[in-house]
């Protein structure tokens, strides 16, 4: 197809409307009452060059309601799921007036759908100048599921929780600030279908993660629209803190063969997703969801940078974070790092110096792709994660690994002459254990799924601490915040961007749940009564001491060419025995940085004990310069580290 714009065009005299397909015989726009709910008319399409079909509204409005009919042949068995009886959602739609609720008529051939479906508003969006993204590629990133976070906020009136305006709130901005968050990763908030098995089971998707219109805004989480965007994105903006959007590109709500026809399925599902080669009616799941979207064919290509662009030019948000990203660069033959459309996002004007984030694995052959997206890209780091993890939870030979990942994981992005981390290194996220239960859980508990505890990872390398899940016992609930503050140290240690989920700063709890997607309840939602005030300052002040030291936000990888010496105990330079040494339980990382407190050179050492008991460590001096420990600025004859626990100290 040859680009064009696409979408409704509103001018003076009514809007144009645009769509593309290729299949299609016949597609009629039709116009719905202000209430969208009497459908008006319909409006037979012309088709023109390069298959977008096209019709003039004389005399509609901004705010009219709106869907599409589209006639073509109905044969699944060759990838074409035509049915005029379906209304559908128009791909550049950027409001609707509900949103989508799941019913069985939605994928029945023959059942009129226009009672069911949201209509598209047609709208009209001012675009901002594009200002220079804020935050930083060793930045501090809060992945923050809207709801989530503010439904059990006392500081955040009733009638605003849970929307994304909330975020805005002085409640939430004032938490924000308190612990040094540079950006937000708002989880999806664009407009999505629940999964057809979780109605019957009295669940519903409170991630987001199944979306069906890539532009529009889901009126749950966001009933003020593009405006309330643009708006919650200026009040974080003021206070410094940058927006990332995490969006799904991979595939659509519209499921399998036995899903729904919504959007893309209705407009051409031959064109618009993969299938098996030689079967057009087989859909490839390489994302596991039931279909994956073609994201190597132009019109796909398109929608994914309008959509980029749109939020840039309308909200000013500052990235994106892509879901399963490997399907944006997958061809017929799998994953190429030139792909076209990963070529197109970082060529466009507009997103050329948007911040970039991949999560690079799907399920699809050859589909974990860390470390080999363009250098533009950073990526979510889940080797670090579980070496993170399995060092603390006592693993033997983590050592090396460790080292490794705290350094920028050069094995993985130092290479082809690019010297910079893009590594952005995280313990926990939304998918999986919180960070309090990887270290009070062994195994997964997600009953409350209704999959008999089938769906989630088997392995967390996980501990609970000698009792599984909830206890009073003092002792045990001491050595776990020992844990999640040794979790937090070295991860706020690690060179790259670090990623913390919202609430796991303060002790958030899954009970054990490690894939809480269906769980739109107090299961997810953070108790903010039940915070943890010692957490919450650990976080304080790992995020001051990653702000003060040039060392945590340099992005160049470690090489020990003057930037880092690995110590043991004794002050010594790391053996390869020491290496080697199977339950190494101590060890020191020396850095040198700048103070930016006081513009001098100095040495930050990250001192690493992972044992039951005390160590004592040996640091070399230089000059007349003192160690001082970082907490408390006291220099001490003898340095001590107590067990289960990292302890920074500055040489100045």
């Amino acid at each position: 197809m040859t680009e064009t714009m696409l979408g409704a065009i509103l001018s003076k005299a009514g809007a144009d409307f645009r769509l593309w397909s290729h299949h299609a015989s016949l597609v009629e726009l039709c116009l719905f009452d202000d209430h969208g709910q009497t459908e008006r008319s319909r409006l037979p399409m012309s088709r023109g060059d390069g298959d977008v079909h096209h019709v003039f509204a004389a005399g509609i409005k901004e705010g009219a309601r709106y869907g599409f009919r589209i006639h073509g042949p109905y044969d699944p068995a060759q990838g074409h799921w035509y049915d005029p009886s379906k209304l559908l959602v128009d791909p550049y739609a950027t409001e609707l007036d509900r949103p989508f609720v799941y019913d069985p008529g939605l994928g029945q051939f023959g059942v009129d759908t226009a009672d069911l479906m949201p209509k598209t508003i047609l709208k009209a969006h001012k675009s901002l100048k594009p200002m220079m993204p804020l935050g930083d590629r060793a930045g501090f990133i809060y992945e923050v599921n809207v709801k989530a976070l503010t439904m059990l906020h006392p500081g955040v009136p009733e009638a605003q929780r849970g929307t994304l305006s909330a975020l805005a709130h002085p409640a939430i901005l004032a938490h924000l600030r308190r612990i040094g968050v540079d950006m937000v990763e708002l989880m999806p908030i664009t407009a999505w279908i629940d999964e057809r098995h979780l109605p019957p089971l009295g669940l519903t998707n409170s991630w987001g993660y199944n979306p069906v219109a890539m532009m529009a805004l889901d009126p749950r989480l966001v009933p003020g629209g593009v405006k309330e965007l643009r708006e919650t994105v200026a009040a974080l903006h003021a206070e410094g803190i940058g927006v990332i959007l995490d969006l799904v590109f991979n595939h659509t709500g519209e499921s399998d063969v036995l899903g729904t026809t919504l959007s893309l399925r209705g407009i051409d599902n031959r064109s618009l997703f993969r299938h098996v080669a030689d079967d057009p009616g087989t859909l490839v799941n390489d994302t596991g969801c039931g279909n994956t979207l073609a994201c190597d064919h132009p019109f796909v290509r398109q929608l994914i940078v309008d959509t980029l662009r749109h939020f840039v030019l309308t909200a000013g948000v500052d990235g994106f974070r892509f879901d399963l990203a490997p399907i944006m660069g997958r061809h017929w033959d799998g994953f190429h790092p030139d792909a076209p459309t990963l070529k197109a996002i970082l060529e466009d004007e507009v997103l050329e110096d948007r911040i970039l984030i991949a999560e690079p694995w799907d399920i699809g052959p050859g589909g974990y792709q860390l470390g080999r997206f363009p250098p533009a890209f950073l990526e979510w780091n889940d080797r670090a994660r579980d070496t993170f993890r399995r060092h603390w939870r006592g693993d033997a030979g983590t050592t090396g690994d460790l080292a490794t990942a705290l350094a920028g994981s050069a094995d993985l992005f130092a290479h082809d002459g690019h010297g910079q981390t893009r590594s952005v290194n995280f313990i926990a996220a939304h998918d999986g254990f919180s960070l309090y239960d990887v270290v009070s859980f062994e195994h997964k508990h997600n009953e409350a799924n209704g999959e008999e505890n089938r769906d989630g990872h088997n392995e967390n390398h996980s501990w609970n601490n000698g009792v599984e899940g909830e206890t009073s016992d003092k002792a045990i609930l001491k050595k776990r915040r020992q844990d999640v503050e040794a979790l937090l140290s070295t991860l706020f240690a690690s060179r790259g961007a670090v990623m913390l989920t919202a609430g796991d700063e303060f002790g958030r709890s899954q009970r054990g749940n490690n894939n809480a997607y269906c769980q739109d309840n107090a299961l997810t939602w953070l108790d903010w009564s039940g915070a943890d005030e010692e957490l919450i300052e650990t976080t304080v002040r790992l995020a001051a001491m990653r702000q003060r030291f040039s060392c945590f936000m340099d992005t160049s990888t470690l090489t020990g060419n003057g930037d880092v010496s690995w110590l043991n105990t004794e002050g010594l330079p790391m053996t390869v025995a020491d290496w080697e040494t199977p339950d190494l339980g101590a060890f020191a990382m020396l850095l040198a940085s700048i103070d930016r407190e006081t513009g001098k050179d100095c040495r930050v050492a990250a001192l690493f004990n992972r044992s039951t008991e005390p160590q004592d460590f040996v640091l070399p001096a230089q000059d007349k310069r003192k160690w001082r420990r970082l907490e408390t600025g006291r220099s001490a004859a003898k340095i001590s580290v107590r067990a289960r626990s990292v302890d920074f100290w500055v040489e100045a």
